[in-house]
């Protein structure tokens, strides 16, 4: 007998657990499937987020930041080492064990909230009176169906046209967060948030690595002054970028990899690594769905076609995360999977795209909210801009990280916040501070205003929102 529940949710990554958790909250009898194993075959809900994604890739920053300070940084505390080494493979044990804490602890959070979960990979089978049979492929193959299905099926590495991943030469964020020995020379094609942050980690670990960059301008989705600010630090710390490439042969060896590649002058180059990141952007995941079974509308990308409310072109089945339009972000994920829920419930559940934040977890970090620079100016609004750098903060000092600064814009003439941009020190945890402010529809003045701790990193939003009218204390 077919089990009946009132809402399927297809993946188990941010936004398909935190659905399913929701969905329970609301009294909702749900299922979750998601397919991950961990290395034992077992259960790794979590998605790519959890897997090979957000959360490994920041424990790898953290092992990697630490032997950094340890041999470039601890001297100055007056702190002195001997034989420092690394042992990569104890630093990826550790990698393997936050990524189990947290599949483990959303298996604990489905059990705690009673949703049950499937292992294996659930796809469309047919659509009937009382909603949608899916069909759960795993070692013993069951049917369950709802009237209510939201897909969270996340999204897969882009490869290079003719070469695909193979995970030991050519990596993906996969394989990238398993290489086992710092590899002398590190190659990387793409200059976004996977490419900076794993080439982070190799560099500081010894390897020399090299970006290769398509696009003319260094992080060209980030505000152009803070871009320039954070391309000096990486380029400062031996991250050699080369920008407005054209890439051509990509070929693998005994050696290695060699790319054959034309600069922004128009020579023809040649880059010999061994080993090779691509970092060219995801590509959504509708693969095995079976959506044509339903007649599932999806775009040229294979990307699921929805509304403003995440509904498909089809009653009762919703769409949310990295496998629909918008930012590839796990928070704006969760947020589509909650906002799906309620408004399944009946609620008027709610997703800010304006005010999505958005973190590049390099050191410095990179962080930001709302309208760039180059944007305001795009759409003729007329603003104000504010800056702090962090080499005027006290606690930066203290900590011995100064680079970077605090940026707000804010509107001419009513002084709403309209942007927040910040490279330096924990700038992941100070732009939750500007979200807060623009989803209340703060001014820089408010902000401005409010006391902030001293001595705090904090302060440097402060004072950034005080320099919108050329008022800093500490400049």
């Amino acid at each position: 007998m077919t089990k009946q529940f009132d809402v399927i949710v297809i993946g188990g990554g941010p936004g398909g657990y935190i659905a399913a958790i929701r969905a329970a909250q609301l009294g909702m009898n749900v299922a979750c499937i998601d397919e991950w194993k961990n290395t034992q075959g077992g259960p790794a809900p979590g998605g790519t987020c959890t897997n090979v994604g957000c959360i490994p890739s920041k424990a790898l920053l953290q092992s990697s930041e630490h032997y950094e300070q340890a041999g470039h940084h601890f001297a100055d505390h007056g702190i002195g080492l001997k034989d420092l080494s690394i042992d990569v493979s104890k630093m990826l044990s550790r990698k393997d064990t936050v990524v189990k804490q947290n599949n483990d602890g959303i298996l604990y959070l489905f059990k705690k909230n009673k949703v049950t979960f499937f292992h294996g990979r659930g796809s469309f089978l047919k659509a009937g009176q009382g909603g949608y049979q899916i069909h759960v492929a795993a070692e013993r193959a069951e049917t369950i169906s709802a009237a209510q299905v939201i897909v969270a099926t996340g999204s897969n590495a882009r490869a290079l046209p003719g070469v695909p991943f193979d995970e030991e030469l050519i990596l993906s964020n996969d394989g990238a967060l398993r290489i086992g020995a710092v590899p002398k020379k590190l190659g990387l094609i793409g200059s976004g948030v996977i490419g900076l942050e794993m080439g982070s980690v190799w560099r500081r670990l010894g390897a020399e690595v090299t970006i290769l960059e398509g696009l003319p301008a260094f992080l060209g989705a980030v505000d152009e002054q803070i871009a320039k600010e954070a391309h000096k630090a990486f380029t400062k710390q031996g991250l050699k970028i080369e920008l407005g490439v054209k890439v051509g042969d990509v070929k693998t060896s005994k050696k290695g990899v060699s790319v054959a590649f034309i600069d922004a002058e128009g020579a023809q180059q040649r880059l010999d690594v061994d080993k090779l990141i691509i970092s060219i952007g995801r590509v959504p995941n509708t693969t095995g769905l079976n959506a044509e079974a339903v007649g599932l509308k999806l775009d040229e990308l294979g990307a699921i076609v929805v509304d403003d409310a995440c509904r498909t072109n089809l009653p009762g089945v919703w769409a949310v995360g990295d496998v629909v339009r918008g930012p590839m972000l796990a928070h704006k994920a969760e947020e589509e999977g909650v906002a799906v829920v309620e408004r399944i419930a009946g609620q008027h559940g709610h997703v800010n795209f304006s005010t999505i934040p958005w973190v590049i977890y390099t050191s410095p970090e990179i962080a930001w909210v709302g309208n760039t620079e180059q944007q305001l100016k795009a759409t003729g609004r007329a603003y104000k801009a504010g800056t702090f750098p962090f080499m005027a903060n006290g606690r930066a000092r203290a900590l011995g990280d100064t680079t970077g600064m605090v940026k707000f814009l804010a509107d001419a003439a009513t002084d709403e916040i309209l942007g927040v941009h910040i490279v330096g020190p924990m700038a992941s945890e100070l732009i939750a501070e500007a979200v807060v402010a623009m989803e209340f529809k703060a001014s820089a003045e408010d902000i401005a205003r409010i006391c902030h701790a001293h001595p705090s990193l904090s302060e440097a939003t402060k004072e950034a929102a005080l320099a919108v009218e050329k008022r800093t204390l500490n400049l």
